[in-house]
């Protein structure tokens, strides 16, 4: 298993376990590069989801429709693996009963465990993917400490900027960050798959993504896919549901269902802030968002909104910045922490 201990240390720009009643646990398979990852709420927490990808892999997100009845999340588990990764939950929903948490139904307990999943079955063996045992295990890692970043956890198996092939993409990853106003926090955990390029929201520097073919583009390597798209280059053939970036948006502030949906929601503008292009027809990109309502107080759902794409779009960028350079079956993924990424 991958330990924190040999990832780069970066500035501090906060984490999702900010978030007063917020866990996270990571577990990444040794045996190729997938894992998935859990943010645990032991109080429960209202949760909400949004969708934008055309290629989603999801699970219990109708439950989550505020006109439906359970109004309470114990976890949510972010996962590698594609759909089979869905299986992870299984395991995060044991290791919550055996805590004691759990919706009570009279005669059992029945722990909430939405998920959400990516695509990384093209980077070693495909058979190896998170099951019941691997949620299980990043349960038992769980804590309020920072999570790892990078390497770790449903961004082990990332990758970005694939529009033009594999061979030209790079390493992406999972980060975290998080914002506090007048009390209150909003935390973001990301696991960045995506299929564009990550960007610098504040400079519009290009950070990671496709590499220009012979090594030409910008200081790193990089061509610029929406420049090159825009410019009349042709995409790769590219298959629905093979990238995908997913992420859990948490708060301490109060919310309804509603609002906390809304937060989903305002929470992509984050995506967009940070991927170019975003929410394609081969991403599945779903965010969570869980509201703890630990906090006394709250700065009203517009500055909760802003709070939350400022996370994300962090948190995006932090999952980039972490990732560090992989050797797949002769195919390298370079890292934006590389001096040189051509």
């Amino acid at each position: 298993m991958n330990t924190a201990s040999s990832l780069p240390t970066l500035p501090s720009h906060g984490a999702i376990t900010d978030v007063p009643g917020i866990e996270v646990g990571h577990f990444s398979d040794t045996r190729r590069p997938t894992g998935c990852s859990v943010v645990i709420t032991r109080q429960g927490a209202v949760g909400g989801v949004a969708v934008r990808g055309a290629a989603p892999g999801t699970r219990e997100t109708d439950l989550l429709e505020p006109g439906n009845t359970v109004n309470q999340v114990h976890a949510v588990l972010l996962s590698g693996g594609s759909a089979w990764g869905l299986d992870a939950a299984g395991g995060v929903m044991r290791w919550l009963d055996e805590q004691g948490i759990g919706l009570n139904v009279g005669p059992a307990r029945v722990p909430i465990v939405p998920a959400a999943v990516l695509f990384d079955l093209n980077l070693g063996d495909p058979t190896i993917r998170p099951d019941a045992q691997a949620g299980y295990a990043a349960c038992q890692n769980a804590s309020t400490q920072a999570p790892a970043q990078g390497n770790v956890g449903a961004g082990s198996g990332a990758s970005v900027g694939k529009l033009f092939g594999m061979q030209r993409a790079m390493k992406g990853g999972i980060g975290t960050a998080s914002v506090r106003v007048g009390g209150v926090t909003v935390g973001a955990l990301v696991a960045c798959n995506a299929l564009g390029d990550v960007i610098d929201p504040d400079t519009g520097d290009l950070i990671a993504g496709a590499r220009h073919e012979g090594g030409h583009g910008n200081s790193q390597g990089l061509c610029d896919t929406r420049r090159s798209l825009l410019a009349g280059v042709p995409p790769l053939p590219i298959l629905a549901g093979t990238n995908t970036t997913i992420g859990v948006i948490a708060t301490d502030a109060k919310l309804s269902k509603t609002q906390a949906q809304r937060l989903a929601q305002i929470g992509h503008d984050g995506l967009a802030r940070s991927i170019n292009p975003v929410h394609t027809l081969s991403d599945g990109d779903t965010l969570f968002a869980l509201s703890t309502g630990l906090a006394t107080t709250s700065p009203g759902m517009t500055v909760l909104c802003v709070m939350a794409a400022e996370a994300v779009a962090l948190a995006t960028v932090q999952a980039v910045k972490a990732a560090q350079s992989l050797v797949v079956d002769g195919l390298r993924l370079p890292a934006a922490s590389d001096c040189d990424a051509s």
